[in-house]
């Protein structure tokens, strides 16, 4: 039996730049590909001429050859490329549905170091790509049909480039925020990661009146996301602290998440987030079918929290697909991840660092609290994260002796209320242990039994 080779992981195509399969040749393939493919989901164009499809990118600087490749695919297949340059991930769905294109491409690894990059595909309604599509692009890929399609002439693409995105972005975010209300007599930091949100979120919230600290927003291609931005959120708590901020606020290399940090420097994640958002929503009758979508990731307390507000929590898989996914499925409008993948449904397709900011800052000025007040609103249990490097991703039922532990493990944490969660990661080679409880003692004992074990089998 032949096994299907693959190209898309848990969110798009990632893997390290240059490295198969982000290569030129590869991103190549894929622009083909994926242009014959969205040509002939709708046989007529959305804006009744030629086919397009937008491109964006991070500030990676394997970004300028994966673009240049992806286009050069694009083209070659009769259909046009629409460039807008370094912008957020929800940027990008966003200018896809706003310049009516067929589809949209945006290169990016998201939170991983720079030399890393990746592909992520969205639909011409700003929606990651279905399954089926994804295995239709694959299968022209590893099939090599796709060689034998191609425009001629007259008939190939032509590139453009998109000078007014940006501004089109900040627009669209600002949207967002009440009319009327401003974020005068606000001080806040920011921190873009030295990522795609550079320029849109400091001129956002200085848009909005706000006094704006803005760190890591000097990007030169090779120091996205070190040490700076939600994956290093230390920066940006202690700069609040310094500055005397009422608020810090972090972004992720192409800005689809954001942590946030209170006026004390306390780290505010995705389940604060949630929580916040939730009692604000049901408050005022917004939340539809009074239901929060998180993963099995988020914290055990949050279920007791939204149920008191009124409302309840639905769990998916990890990854904000998959939230997104249950989310359109039945008419839900706020779901999240507890890393900070924030999904507004009532203002975008995706997750989206800086509409999320926004929506926070609104729920501030309008209850007139500070951050640190309004995280008090719910109790989480104590929760230990471990990543664990590991060299392959073997199942775990072949590690000896491996699974037994976790099941110990399960018993003991269980009678105080607790779980246990252990996971790859679908993005890095890294192994994840979630072990949640009452008794913090007892998540390090058993924390470190488990990932010692992990160690000594699979460790890189």
């Amino acid at each position: 039996m032949s096994i299907r080779r693959k190209i898309f992981g848990t969110d798009g195509v990632r893997g390290t730049a240059n490295v198969e399969p982000v290569t030129a040749e590869t991103a190549l393939k894929l622009g083909r590909a994926a242009a014959h493919v969205f040509r002939n989901i709708e046989a007529v164009a959305r804006g009744r001429d030629r086919h397009k499809i937008v491109i964006g990118k991070d500030t990676r600087l394997s970004g300028y050859m994966l673009e240049n490749a992806l286009s050069s695919g694009i083209l070659s297949m009769g259909v046009d490329v629409l460039f807008i340059g370094p912008l957020p991930t929800p940027g990008v769905a966003y200018i896809t549905r706003s310049l009516r294109a067929d589809a949209g491409i945006v290169i990016t690894a998201s939170h991983n170091p720079y030399d890393d990059n990746g592909i992520k595909f969205f639909r011409a309604d700003g929606y990651k790509l279905d399954d089926n599509i994804e295995q239709q692009i694959e299968d022209l890929v590893f099939s090599g049909a796709i060689e034998n399609i191609r425009s001629t002439a007259a008939q190939i693409g032509k590139a453009v480039r998109i000078d007014d995105a940006l501004g089109r972005y900040i627009e669209y975010a600002k949207s967002s925020f009440p009319k009327g209300m401003t974020l005068e007599g606000m001080k806040i930091v920011i921190d873009c990661a030295h990522g795609a949100a550079y320029k849109a979120a400091p001129c956002v919230l200085r848009e909005l009146g706000a006094e704006v600290i803005v760190i890591a927003n000097q990007p030169d291609g090779t120091n996205i996301n070190r040490n700076c931005g939600s994956m290093h959120p230390e920066g940006m708590c202690e700069a609040v602290r310094e500055h005397g901020a009422q608020l810090g606020i972090a972004h992720d290399g192409d800005a689809d998440r954001v942590l946030f940090c209170d006026e004390t420097g306390s780290l505010i994640d995705g389940d604060d987030v949630l929580v916040i958002a939730a009692m604000d929503m049901l408050s005022s009758n917004q939340l539809a079918e009074k239901t929060v979508v998180a993963t099995v990731m988020s914290n055990a307390g949050l279920e007791p929290a939204v149920n008191a507000l009124g409302g309840r929590v639905v769990r998916t898989n990890v990854g904000d697909k998959h939230v997104i996914d249950e989310m359109v499925r039945n008419g839900y409008n706020l779901g999240g991840e507890q890393s900070g993948h924030m999904i507004f449904r009532d203002y975008g397709t995706t997750g989206d660092g800086l509409v999320c900011a926004l929506q926070i800052l609104r729920i501030m000025k309008s209850r007139r609290a500070l951050l640190s007040h309004l995280s008090r609103s719910w109790t989480r249990f104590p929760q230990l994260v471990t990543n664990v490097k590991v060299r392959e991703k073997r199942p775990f039922a072949e590690i000896p002796g491996l699974l037994d532990l976790v099941s110990a493990a399960e018993k003991a944490v269980a009678g105080d209320g607790g779980r246990i969660l252990l996971r790859y990661s679908g993005t890095e080679p890294k192994a994840r242990l979630l072990i949640e409880g009452r008794d913090t003692g007892m998540l390090q004992d058993w924390s470190h039994k488990i990932c010692s074990e992990l160690k000594k089998h699979l460790g890189a």
